[in-house]
């Protein structure tokens, strides 16, 4: 079964944005008067919590439950994150996140041997375009088939609710495709789809385990800068390739 499509994470496995996510969530909670502030510590374990709206009700639950009490709770929760996703967009438009080692190179790779590219995340579509659209590579958002964002499916990650509905919409099967991914949750989203999956761990999810993936690196790597592995035979290279995906995607696929 011949790979078809790579389909991408955004948060963590494009660019590293999770600083910028957490620095877009206390500028919000500061503009609402809200004496909240995440730390890396802290942010570390809500990004277990999938999901903007899900991760601010998590914290409120769980460190400010008499907060959780007031009037008009879930209405406030929806207006911060939908303020969040402003200062987000806004660090983007400055241009302060790059894309990470090799996710150019691998993307026009991939592009320029006709390979599909899809983007299956939990972030909103709003952040995803002010990503790329203010990418300094050379990377639009038109190379990309399938954007699946935000609150398109019912359940998000670690459900596999966003990697199904990608999978529709390319009219693919799982086997067809490799996941690229940086975290737990999203590995576990794409395996219960049946996808295998590709991990280059960011700053915020170097401390995860990541039992089933094909491979799990650094990140993908420049001839200047190799990829550091953890598990996937690399056969000596210091990039994650088209070639080398090619090669743990057959392997995957010939097992009973």
């Amino acid at each position: 079964m011949a790979l078809e499509a790579l389909l991408w994470d955004v948060d963590g496995t494009l660019a590293e944005t999770e600083e910028a996510h957490r620095h877009a969530f206390n500028r919000t909670f500061a503009e609402f008067g809200l004496p909240w502030e995440w730390s890396q510590a802290k942010y570390r374990q809500l990004l277990k919590v999938t999901g903007g709206v899900e991760r601010i009700t998590h914290f409120v639950l769980t460190d400010r439950p008499k907060d959780a009490e007031a009037a008009g709770f879930a209405d406030m929760v929806k207006a911060l994150h939908k303020a969040k996703t402003v200062h987000y967009v806004a660090a983007m438009e400055r241009g302060e996140i790059p894309l990470r080692p090799g996710v150019e190179r691998l993307l026009t790779e991939a592009r320029e041997a006709g390979i599909r590219l899809a983007i299956s995340t939990t972030t909103s579509p709003a952040n995803v375009s002010a990503l790329i659209n203010n990418s300094r590579d050379a990377v639009r958002m038109d190379w990309f088939e399938v954007v699946g964002a935000g609150n398109i499916v019912p359940k998000k990650k670690p459900a596999p609710d966003i990697y199904q509905w990608t999978l529709a919409q390319l009219d693919l099967p799982p086997g067809q495709c490799v996941a690229l991914e940086d975290s737990r949750n999203g590995l576990f989203s794409a395996l219960g789809a049946g996808i295998p999956t590709v991990i280059t761990y960011s700053s915020y999810t170097d401390d995860q385990t990541f039992e089933g993936a094909l491979a799990v690196a650094d990140c993908f790597g420049e001839p200047d800068a190799p990829a550091q592995f953890r598990s996937g035979d690399a056969m000596g290279e210091a990039c994650i390739d088209l070639a080398m995906i090619r090669r743990w995607h057959a392997a995957a696929v010939r097992k009973p």
